[in-house]
């Protein structure tokens, strides 16, 4: 993650399709950040309402945790 990340930002978010039924990157605003270590945050995710079709009724709040899987949009 080269960019810090803050509340509000537009962001992607990488889902795998193992656990999601759906790969690849998907934009969505950062609402929370919670920190879990001096280095890493979990980072909540409203991918909103258009998310719908794609991963069901899963989640459309996605909590981040891993730097690679989060970039600015």
């Amino acid at each position: 993650m080269a960019e810090e990340i803050k509340i509000g930002d537009r962001v992607q978010i990488f889902l795998n399709s193992e656990v999601w039924g759906s790969e690849g990157w998907f934009e969505g605003t950062v609402v929370r950040i919670d920190p879990y270590s001096n280095h890493r945050s979990f980072y909540w995710v409203d991918l909103g309402d258009e998310i719908q079709p794609t991963l069901g009724s899963r989640a459309k709040l996605i909590s981040v945790l891993n730097p690679k899987n989060i970039r600015k949009a």
